[in-house]
């Protein structure tokens, strides 16, 4: 494996490091050859490593060999690595130590994280674009957020000026950790709810604080028994039309590999009267994929 081009990336991506989160080497997208099991962020001084596949041993010791000979020319201070082909495998700090707690710090916001957990971190950087818009269209408006995990959509529409913010997610968990983002970045949650419902079965609840003028959906590809997007995001377009205002925003998302944006636009088109699609918004240079296709889309569509 040519290890050469790793450090190459890492030393390059480095050059203009803050505390803000960023992914130095992202070989998911297929971009590095031979490097598909691989990604690695930098978080403040914490350089955070995932294998998503199984490699050689010899390979792995030699990647955390580089990595530790990188950060004694970096601003990282601590290494943390996670296999995540074990089924659920908590990360471990091999090298250095980490605070008490640890922040993502995405446009002055920040996002608490679990960095030893077996699961999800509390935070997806590759929708940073995403929360961005929803940043600069959120001003006076009631904004939904469906499948909202730890709000940082909530985050960046409350920043944004919106009147009104309905976080819902099935998860008690992960709107506690919502919460406690909103109290970390001093932002008021009077306005701010936090429902723990299972979208598909609560609509009627949904409904009451309807209309919406910024409606986000971000749902998992697949959640066993209880979201699936091939079949189950349909259902939540068909009802879209109900609980819009006249001038909504609706921000739909997609992470699967296996469902392209037409998947999104088509079914739009077939299932409200009035939404029409404006723009995919553009990926992050760092979250490269050869095939677009594959990669995160956030698609906008307007009723006006």
């Amino acid at each position: 494996m040519h290890f050469t081009l790793l450090l190459e990336v890492l030393n390059k991506n480095s050059l203009d490091l803050s505390n803000e989160f960023k992914r130095l080497f992202h070989g998911r997208g297929n971009y590095y050859e031979n490097f598909e099991y691989l990604t690695i962020d930098s978080i403040n001084t914490t350089l955070n490593v995932a294998f998503y596949d199984e490699i050689d041993i010899k390979y792995e010791e030699e990647i955390l060999n580089l990595l530790n000979k990188f950060i004694k020319t970096s601003q990282h201070t601590s290494i943390v690595l996670q296999r995540r082909y074990i089924n659920k495998s908590p990360a471990q700090i091999i090298f250095g130590s980490l605070e008490d707690e640890i922040f993502a710090i995405e446009n002055d916001l920040k996002f608490k994280l679990d960095l030893l957990s077996y699961q999800n971190n509390g935070y997806f950087p590759d929708m940073k674009i995403g929360r961005e818009f929803v940043y600069e269209n959120s001003k006076d408006k009631n904004v939904l957020n469906l499948f909202s995990y730890t709000c940082g959509f909530s985050l960046a529409a409350a920043r944004g000026g919106a009147k009104s913010v309905i976080n819902i997610d099935m998860s008690k968990g992960a709107l506690t950790k919502g919460r406690t983002n909103h109290h970390i970045n001093n932002i008021s949650t009077s306005n701010i709810k936090f429902f723990p419902y299972n979208i598909l079965k609560s609509f009627s609840r949904i409904k009451k604080s309807a209309p919406y003028d910024l409606i986000i959906i971000d749902p998992p590809t697949f959640q066993k028994g209880s979201f699936e997007a091939s079949k189950d995001y349909i259902k939540l377009i068909k009802k879209i039309d109900l609980i819009s205002s006249d001038n909504c925003i609706l921000l739909c998302c997609l992470n699967s590999p296996f469902l392209n944006e037409k998947f999104l636009i088509s079914m739009i088109n077939e299932n409200t009267n009035n939404f029409k699609f404006i723009k995919r918004l553009n990926n992050l240079e760092t979250f490269i994929n050869t095939d677009n296709n594959k990669s995160l889309k956030n698609l906008v569509f307007t009723n006006y």
